[in-house]
């Protein structure tokens, strides 16, 4: 999700709420005690360099119980956020403490936010001999033709 669709869903919310992978939801006392912009330059395995910029929302719990963010006082966050950081409009990840700190992707379902989870990857499959997927063919769309037959001497 990108920081412009997070604002025009939160212009249409009463509250907020995000939910985990497990479908727990996070507690409805949390913080968000960042929004600031990530920029990730590295090398990947096959040599090339790359260039990642993300808008970082950092929840966390407090003992605060009687804390509630309202829709409108986190837009006021990023607003100020995206004034005084020069954030674009960039993709959202969120942290959020389990274990450790946990990165997450940012989704919308209609009524809660939902942190999806993300994946590391091969950036460079091609360079380090990593075959692409193959590709799923059903046994009754191969041709006739190639397909071994009794006594076709294929076998």
């Amino acid at each position: 999700m990108k920081l412009s669709e997070i604002k025009d869903k939160l212009n249409k919310l009463e509250k907020i709420a995000f939910q985990l992978p497990n479908g727990e939801l996070v507690p409805n006392h949390f913080h968000v005690t960042e929004i600031g912009k990530i920029t990730k330059h590295f090398i990947d395995c096959g040599g090339t360099v790359r260039k990642e910029e993300v808008v970082n929302f950092q929840l966390w719990n407090a003992n605060d119980y009687d804390h509630r963010l309202h829709p409108e006082k986190l837009l006021d966050i990023i607003q100020l956020s995206e004034r005084v950081l020069e954030i674009e409009d960039l993709e959202i990840e969120v942290e959020y403490q389990a274990d450790t700190i946990g990165k997450f992707g940012l989704d919308f379902e209609g009524q809660n936010f939902l942190l999806t989870n993300k994946e590391t990857d091969c950036l460079a499959k091609d360079k380090c001999g990593i075959p692409n997927e193959k590709p799923k063919v059903k046994l009754s769309e191969l041709n006739n033709e190639s397909s071994c037959t009794p006594g076709g001497g294929c076998c």
